[in-house]
């Protein structure tokens, strides 16, 4: 995840596009932390180059930029809208900014003035070994759409998390504050599984008595992270303190 380290960006009433696109950031980690997707993010301090060097230096499946806009000179102020851009041959890419943009236009106060771009012209998606989309939220140089941004930090967020549930076929979950539980099976071992599903493939085993982190719940699925492996466990195997 790579929020903008843009801080000479400035807001047209005020603030800059570091500040709050890393704002939106911090606001999506609980659910990402909850949906179970884990995630490695840049820090202000980097620059778009060091932050797509490390987004190669790991075996990532989504380079996701979060950017706010600017129009070209002469037309400061005049343009609005989302725009989500992605590679043009990466079908992986063009059909996560295909999922962001539709959800997108569920908050965006002009539904048609957000659209999906191919582009070969932004390192943060042509650069990227992982499929690569870059989000401008809307134009910092516009009142109302900076406006919209800074009133919807928290919406924003869980609207792009979801976007990441659906691309990744996994079940959105609202926050929950992270659990310790215990496995308890009477023989054999807890399968932790990729999805929530006994059909789904087992990533990891848990024996009786072993801790385990709950850090979600989705139906009668718990979202744990096991030793480092996140991943889903049946419920019913694991005991929660009260």
């Amino acid at each position: 995840m790579s929020p903008s380290t843009q801080d000479w960006n400035h807001f047209v009433n005020g603030g800059t596009e570091e500040y709050y696109m890393n704002l939106i950031a911090d606001a999506m980690e609980p659910y990402l932390l909850s949906s179970g997707i884990r995630w490695v993010r840049n820090t202000p301090d980097m620059t778009a180059a060091s932050s797509i060097a490390q987004s190669n230096h790991g075996n990532y499946d989504l380079h996701l930029a979060l950017h706010s806009n600017a129009a070209p000179e002469g037309e400061a102020g005049l343009r609005q809208g989302s725009e989500v851009y992605y590679y043009p041959t990466s079908a992986a890419g063009k059909r996560a900014a295909d999922i962001i943009a539709e959800n997108l236009k569920e908050i965006y106060p002009y539904p048609w003035l957000v659209k999906t771009v191919p582009t070969t012209r932004l390192g943060e998606v042509a650069k990227t070994r992982a499929p690569g989309v870059l989000i401008e939220f809307a134009y910092h140089d516009n009142l109302e759409d900076a406006e919209w941004i800074k009133a919807n930090i928290a919406e924003i967020a869980a609207n792009v998390a979801y976007s990441l549930t659906d691309y990744f076929g996994i079940p959105f979950v609202l926050p929950q504050a992270p659990r310790r539980g215990t496995v308890v099976v009477r023989s054999g071992w807890l399968n932790i599984r990729q999805f929530p599903s006994t059909e789904s493939q087992s990533i990891a085993r848990a024996w009786n008595g072993d801790p385990i982190i709950i850090n979600g719940q989705w139906n009668n699925w718990y979202v744990v992270n096991f030793r480092g492996t996140v991943g889903y466990a049946d419920s019913r195997y694991i005991r929660i303190p009260r």
